[in-house]
């Protein structure tokens, strides 16, 4: 059993210090044309990517209980080694034999680490014994301090406290689903619970591709809370709709569902194919353009624009663990200036008395609350149109004083959690 594991765990280890030494983005790595990837069946994928969000997910307190038992540092594929082997004994809940027998045989791979499988051994079994007690004690990850602090000043002590609880949960995956009157049937063929008009949510989801409505076109993967940006636009039927930054489509699919004649643009010619490959399945049609919003020029305007924003993502880390090991505060500073010109040039593009959608993945009010109010003090045109919670059917605790939407991380709690998402609806004043 261990043996018909390793390449999985082999994986894993090679992704593993993609993120934590080379930088890589974990989608970059996990994408099934990678190197890594293209080489395992579509369960070795699975447990592959499982197996390194759940070691970032827990890295802090992992190494702390492996260092109580290492002399000096091991050479970092040793680290690595070390670190899934405890993942899969104090996490995942795998059988210690199949855990320990495959660390060592990872070990013994590499010459770099065969000499250490000894070593890799015996702090295995001790982390098997003696490292579950301690375990049981460890602490919540915390953010990088960086990231930590700034969360920090933007929502407070005990909301960060919150918000690293929810990002070491499982987590599970949402989906949209395109007909209202699918959902209850859907619900019940998916074991799913309804959240909101048209999420479900699985908690325990198998292979996509193989669930039931999926090759049909009857939904699609997404977040609740990546959900809210087309829902904010309102009926949208009849009316020309842009939806910029649209990869991998999501709320094109939304948009189009809706009635709207739909433009969907990306920087991206390579994730547009997702979008395009998306509408196919599910049967919706709209206008796909591979487009730079600072340079492009649509040539006319629209009744309605989406403008989800190039951002840090920080409200995805408890789906994304990668994300803290990829991002400082020297990012957050140029991704600001960028929505903000792209706010200005797709603003232009907004008929008068049109409505438009700002929206990030943040938990930074830098990219949320303080970038959207400084685009309204400077944009003559331009006003913050109050979203109704109840209009959208959303708890009243996701819309702010300015009627925008905050999610954060813990919102949704008993139920697994939700992204974190900035909100805000705009007007364009006529004359």
């Amino acid at each position: 059993m261990a043996k018909a594991g390793l390449s999985a765990r082999l994986a894993a280890l090679s992704m593993l210090n993609g993120v934590l030494v080379e930088k890589r983005a974990l989608s970059e790595l996990t994408d099934p044309g990678s190197d890594i990837m293209k080489k395992l069946s579509g369960s070795e994928r699975a447990r592959a990517q499982s197996l390194v969000q759940s070691t970032l997910r827990h890295l802090e307190p992992l190494d702390m209980l492996i260092d109580f038992y290492l002399k000096k540092e091991p050479p970092v594929r040793a680290r690595h080694i070390l670190r899934i082997c405890a993942t899969e004994l104090l996490v995942d809940g795998i059988s210690p034999h199949a855990a320990i027998d495959s660390a060592v045989n990872m070990a013994k791979v590499s010459r770099h680490t065969s000499f250490l499988s000894g070593l890799v051994n015996a702090v295995c079994r001790k982390l098997d014994t003696e490292g579950r007690e301690h375990w049981e004690e460890h602490p919540t990850q915390q953010l990088p301090y960086v990231l930590r602090k700034m969360v920090i000043g933007d929502h407070g002590e005990k909301a960060i406290e919150a918000i690293e609880e929810a990002h070491v949960k499982p987590v599970p995956l949402d989906i949209t689903v395109k007909s209202a009157d699918d959902v209850a049937r859907l619900s019940k063929e998916l074991d799913a619970e309804v959240i909101g008009d048209r999420s479900l949510r699985l908690h325990n989801a198998g292979q996509i591709s193989k669930m039931a409505g999926y090759e049909d076109g009857a939904w699609w993967v997404q977040d609740v809370a990546a959900s809210l940006p087309a829902k904010a636009l309102g009926d949208v039927a009849g009316q020309t709709v842009l939806d910029l930054c649209a990869a991998p489509g999501g709320k094109t699919l939304q948009l189009a569902a809706a009635g709207g004649d739909v433009t969907a643009a990306d920087l991206s010619k390579y994730r547009l194919e997702r979008v395009r490959e998306n509408l196919v399945r599910t049967g919706l049609s709209a206008v796909v353009v591979t487009a730079d919003v600072l340079t492009w020029d649509p040539l006319t305007q629209y009744d309605a624009i989406l403008l989800d924003a190039p951002c840090s993502a920080t409200g995805t880390i408890r789906r994304h663990p990668d994300l803290p090991h990829l991002k400082d505060k020297t990012t957050i500073k140029s991704l600001v200036e960028l929505q903000r010109q792209m706010l200005d040039r797709s603003f232009a593009w907004l008929k008068p008395g049109g409505m438009m959608v700002y929206s990030t993945c943040s938990l930074f009010r830098a990219e949320g609350e303080d970038q959207i109010l400084q685009f309204v003090r400077e944009t003559d045109a331009a006003e913050i149109d109050p979203i109704d919670a109840t209009a959208l059917n959303i708890p009243e605790q996701w819309v702010n004083k300015r009627g925008c939407i905050r999610t954060l991380p813990h919102f949704l709690g008993d139920q697994g959690g939700m992204d974190g998402f900035f909100v805000a609806r705009l007007t364009k004043k006529a004359g």
